[in-house]
This record gives structure tokens, sequence and C-alpha cells, in this order.
């Protein structure tokens, strides 16, 4: 837990740093100022009401036992496996298959799973796919993602704002638009390597995490498959509109290839289900 909040305060430090860089080029140290305190407002903001904002960003729509009864019984049960308190759940009505958890600690969590995710896998498949959710919730990586997700965005937003309004130097004087171009561009950059740092590790943990929730490591490694296949070929227009949100699902959500693809918040995912088969040899080499 102690490590997670390490990660949250570093990337909240990161994200800080960068407000404060931005802020200086556009108004010099009167913006650097106003820049870290309005980083320290989203900071706060993105704390209390992120996951709210991301759940209203794909239109999910929240189920119970009544409306959803495999799928919300689904959940009860890993969550019970896994020693954590239920969380809310949700679907989302997209054909891409993939799912994400958010919230702000396990006892105010939320797991989402689009309808094309139901369609696609087994029960068995979506179980594991579940689980390694709700391990991002016992590891408290939800905070972490949530938040770089909502900041993120507003870096890219006040980059933009630099482009098109130009910066000042210290002396108020109107710089290079060459320059604007470049804070522009390079601010998001940052903003995705400091994700990136965070969630490649953390996407390994959470599929061990899963695999051991739900006792069947293959259960996830053919989810996993199944997923990379099908998700290529299918856009998640909300994903596209949100691109700060995709380090959130299971899977990258992206169309993009290119460039997009260096900085890929997710890890291969034929190396993820490598290690997914590991590990079923060895569950299975000590039975």
């Amino acid at each position: 837990m102690l490590g997670n909040w390490l990660k949250t305060s570093i990337l909240m430090a990161g994200i800080m740093a960068l407000f404060g860089i931005i802020g200086g080029y556009i108004g010099g140290s009167s913006g650097m100022v106003m820049a870290l305190v309005f980083a320290g407002g989203m900071n706060l903001f993105a704390y209390w009401f992120s996951d709210s904002m991301v759940l209203r960003m794909y239109n999910a729509q929240e189920v119970d036992e009544a409306s959803a009864p495999q799928f919300y019984n689904m959940i009860r049960e890993l969550a019970q496996r896994a020693e954590l308190p239920m969380p809310r759940v949700y679907l989302i009505d997209e054909a891409q298959p993939n799912a994400f958890a958010t919230g702000r600690n396990p006892e105010h969590a939320a797991v989402a799973a689009t309808t094309g995710i139901l369609h696609l896998l087994t029960a068995r498949e979506l179980r594991g796919v579940m689980a390694h959710e709700l391990t991002h919730v016992r590891h408290r990586d939800i905070l972490i993602s949530t938040i770089s997700a909502t900041m993120a965005g507003a870096i890219s937003a006040l980059a933009n704002f630099a482009m098109f309004f130009g910066g000042r130097d210290a002396d108020g004087r109107r710089s290079n638009p060459i320059a604007s171009l470049a804070v522009a561009l390079l601010a998001p950059l940052a903003a995705s390597l400091i994700q990136m740092a965070i969630s490649r590790a953390r996407e390994f943990e959470a599929d061990r995490g899963g695999a051991e929730i739900s006792g069947d490591p293959n259960a996830l490694a053919d989810a996993l498959t199944k997923i990379d296949a099908y998700a290529r070929g299918i856009p998640m227009l909300a994903a596209e509109e949100h691109p700060a949100t995709a380090q959130m699902m299971i899977m990258n959500p992206l169309s993009g290839g290119g460039i997009s693809g260096l900085f890929s918040t997710h890890p291969p995912t034929e190396e993820r289900v490598g290690r997914l088969r590991a590990m079923a040899v060895g569950v299975a080499s000590r039975v």
C-alpha cells in the first residue's frame, strides 16, 4: 500500500511540475504560480471526482443483481475471494471488448465492462478479466489510473492553450512561436510518459493477481488473446475522444498505430500471455 501511495505522490508531483513549467512559459512567474494553484485544485478534484468523470465519459450504466444477475454475482464472488468490499458494477454499451476499474480506494471502487466483452468471452474467461480488474482495486492502482487520466487530459488542454496564445519570457515579451508548438507537443508526451512508467508494471501485477483470485491463469491468458484479436478492429469512440483514459483499460482501446505504439501504456499482449501460461504450468506442477 505504501508503494502505491508513493507512486501516486510521484505522479501528482510530476504533473504539478509540468503545470508549473507550462504556466511559467505562458505567463512568466505569475503564470507559474497560477498554474501550480490550478494543478493543486485539479489534483484535489481528481482525487474525489475523477472516477465519476471517467464513468460519464463512457456513458457507463450501473447494474445490480436484478438487471445483470450473472455478471453482478460473478463480481460479488470474485470480490469475496479477493477479500474486497463489493464494488459498484457498470456496463458500457460498446462493441469493443474491454474493461476497467476506477475509484479512489477499495471502499469507493467501481468496475466496468463493455457489452462487447460480455458477448465475446466465455464465463470462465470473463471471470479472469474481472479478477484482473479487482486486483487493480486491491492494489489501489485505481487511484493512480483515474488521477493520471484526468490530469493528462488537463495538461494537453493547457499545452494547446500555450500553442494558440503563445508564451512570454521573464520580461513579458512574446516568445518564439516554434517554442509554443514544442510545448504543445512535448507536454502531453511528458504526461504520457509519466503514465507509461507506472502502468506497464501495474498491468503485469494485475494479471498475476487476477490469475490468483480466479484460480485459472489460462482463462485470463485466453481472454487477453481474444480481446487483443478483436479490439484492434473495433473502434471505441469514447476512448478516441479521451485518449488519456486508455491506460485504464485491460487492453489498449485506441485504434491508432505508428508512433502512438511507442508510448503505449500497456505491455505487449504476447508477453502478458506468456507470463500467464508459465504461471499456469507452475500451478499445475505443484498440484
